[in-house]
């Protein structure tokens, strides 16, 4: 990255850590009204199934950047992916960490990771080729975040997003703002943070923010949306032999079993829905779970550890995910299940 984006990352996040309350909605997690909208996104997806049950095509009228309607396919009628199958399939029960407030510190001195887990999830654009080709030597794989659901005005690519595709701030972002998902020029735009992804040398990729119909988005976003979008976003990932996951966004989830290679939930214990993230197991696709609880990084009780690894009550439906405890920024602490902690180093900006 070169040093003015940089610098300007750097002041962006400093910015963001400041204003960051001590709990509450991690950064990059979900926002509010989730379940004010749960029940229509529900019933919305029910009457799309009993449509294209009866064989009925449901267009969907969109507005490009010009301002002219555009017509979408079917979201529920998503082709399979068009690339070959070569693509990354991680297995269920793999170990992860996830790392997005800072670069990884990568050597090639470094004879194994911390921890030394199967993946790591980290951020696309402040990560270098080096050191993903270092965590490649170790043999680990990579996937590589990226907001596919909203404008960052500190990316290198922001210039692109026209003004007509932003829709309001995210929930206490306001630099932050929804993107029409629907426009052709954000999906180009994705498209080539998908190619970036595949020159650096990611076997995947973790698009954030694609739940934008579960919240107050300005855009008119509806699930059905997120749906084509997804399937749009898989068949661009197909072409480039990588694989794909789906971030939250349960509502959508059976929806996409088949298009995506994987699961990110953040919170099912938290918010009582992790049954609703089950199907991917069932598929034999993992889901990567994170819980933010309370004292972390570093400093969680035995007794709320317990209850954000639970199987059962809470974390009923949570067998086999692949869960872990972080604090909200995502830094390089970790907690697994088992109570090891880790500390994954970080190049800190000057």
């Amino acid at each position: 990255m070169p040093t003015s984006d940089r610098e300007a990352y750097a002041a962006m996040k400093e910015s963001r850590a400041t204003a960051m309350p001590s709990q509450g909605t991690p950064r990059y997690g979900r926002f509010s009204r989730r379940t004010v909208i749960l029940a229509g996104v529900a019933a919305a997806l029910i009457i799309i199934g009993l449509a294209v049950g009866l064989g009925v095509g449901l267009g969907i009228g969109n507005s490009n950047d010009n301002g002219e309607t555009e017509s979408s396919p079917t979201p529920t009628s998503i082709p399979p992916p068009s690339g070959n199958s070569t693509s990354w399939q991680p297995a269920v029960n793999s170990t992860w960490q996830i790392v997005l407030k800072e670069p990884i510190k990568m050597s090639s001195d470094n004879q194994t990771t911390d921890p030394d887990v199967e993946i790591f999830d980290i951020d696309l654009f402040t990560n270098s080729n080096e050191t993903i080709s270092l965590l490649h030597d170790l043999g680990k794989k990579v996937i590589c975040y990226f907001s596919g659901g909203s404008y960052e005005p500190y990316r290198p690519d922001s210039a692109q997003f026209q003004q007509s595709v932003l829709g309001k701030p995210l929930d206490g972002w306001d630099d932050e703002k929804w993107i029409d998902i629907r426009s052709e020029s954000v999906r180009n735009i994705m498209a080539e943070r998908i190619k970036l992804a595949k020159e650096k040398g990611c076997d995947a990729v973790d698009p954030d923010n694609v739940d934008g119909y579960n919240n107050d988005n300005g855009l008119d976003l509806t699930a059905e949306d997120t749906i084509d979008y997804m399937g749009y976003l898989a068949n661009v990932t197909s072409s480039y032999n990588i694989s794909i996951g789906l971030k939250n966004a349960g509502e959508v989830l059976t929806n996409l079993t088949s298009v995506v290679q994987f699961s990110v939930n953040e919170q099912c214990v938290q918010y009582k829905e992790c049954e609703t993230f089950a199907p991917m197991i069932q598929a034999g696709k993992p889901v990567f779970h994170i819980e933010y609880p309370k004292g972390a990084p570093g400093d969680i009780s035995g007794k709320t550890a317990a209850d954000h690894c639970s199987r059962s009550g809470a974390g009923s439906g949570s067998d086999e995910f692949s869960s872990l405890l972080k604090g909200e920024l995502l830094d390089g602490w970790v907690e697994y299940c088992d109570r090891t902690t880790f500390n994954t180093s970080m190049i800190m900006e000057e």
